[in-house]
């Protein structure tokens, strides 16, 4: 067993006490707040552009919240039939392993629901649409077609992410929108689990590799995070146009320039730095290959 102690059955038994309902959350008198910011100021990054005006600025704000949401959902998309596939070969072994993936699946497709409800809500009472990346399916199929490894590498950083957006940013955030902030505490307490999960995938995943096959895992989840960066840079332009339909506003061409040089880097260190950095990402990749966790920490500079 790994320093962190990390096992199916404990994990299955905290999973199990945790109790909610997509519909408990939003839907009815649950609603949005567009008076309030959603999203943390370290991660929308509206403020240093001035040149927008506070309404503006709170529209983006709000975009970018609906972007988060849509974002952790399309990645959900290629995490339950990736977790899936590693279950079934287990049908037959460890009831507890095999209850507890199953139970990650399940509360994956949750998040989805979850998420698709959320931007139903969201567009009705915001007033105009918003373009998002994707399709959903493409983005899984991609992702999917990487050594099992390199996805469950790309998983734990997301999964490590969203803990510490939740503790670091959003827990004691009191300007933020309390429905956006329910929805989030609620992804949180199941996320929780779902760290020491992939934990347990990726010691296994690596178990058998000597450190050159390691190696190759990470040049694949790297490529992962590149397709990730990319997808970055389109969701910014698409942001452009998404504000304009909002507030009517066009940007000048230096407007422009600022406005992606300062949202791509937020986009950046919210989907990519502030997992490659959590130590406790780093530390699994330490301990199957301590060369793997120093080539990350890197590489991470280039999103913080």
């Amino acid at each position: 067993m790994k320093s962190h102690g990390y096992t199916y059955e404990a994990t299955l038994a905290a999973s199990e006490r945790i109790h909610w309902r997509v519909e408990d959350l939003i839907g009815g008198d649950k609603k949005l707040d567009f008076s309030k910011p959603m999203m943390p100021e370290s991660f929308a990054r509206v403020e240093p552009l001035t040149f927008l005006s506070a309404h503006e600025r709170l529209a983006l704000n709000h975009i970018r919240a609906l972007g988060y949401l849509y974002t952790f959902g399309l990645v959900e998309e290629f995490i339950v039939p990736f977790v899936l596939d590693h279950a079934r070969p287990q049908l037959h072994g460890d009831s507890y392993e095999v209850r507890a993936l199953l139970g990650f699946a399940a509360e994956e497709a949750k998040h989805i629901h979850l998420f698709r409800r959320f931007r139903e809500e969201f567009e009705r009472d915001f007033g105009s649409t918003c373009e998002e990346i994707g399709p959903p399916d493409a983005v899984a199929k991609a992702v999917l077609a990487h050594q099992p490894l390199a996805v469950a590498m790309a998983i734990l950083q997301i999964e490590w992410m969203t803990l510490k957006h939740w503790t670091d940013a959003v827990q004691d955030n009191q300007r933020l929108d309390p429905q956006f902030k329910s929805l989030l505490k609620h992804h949180w307490m199941e996320e929780s689990q779902h760290t020491k999960l992939d934990t347990l995938l990726v010691e296994s995943l690596s178990s058998a590799k000597d450190g050159a096959a390691i190696d190759g895992a990470v040049d694949e989840y790297l490529e992962i995070g590149g397709m990730i960066d990319g997808a970055l840079a389109q969701q910014v332009e698409f942001d452009i146009e998404n504000l304009a339909r909002a507030t009517g506003r066009k940007l000048s061409k230096s407007e422009r320039e600022t406005f992606t040089a300062t949202q791509l880097q937020g986009q950046r260190w919210t989907y990519l730095g502030s997992g490659m950095t959590h130590p406790n990402f780093l530390g699994t990749l330490g301990e199957i290959r301590p060369a793997a966790a120093e080539r990350i920490e890197k590489i991470s500079k280039n999103f913080c």
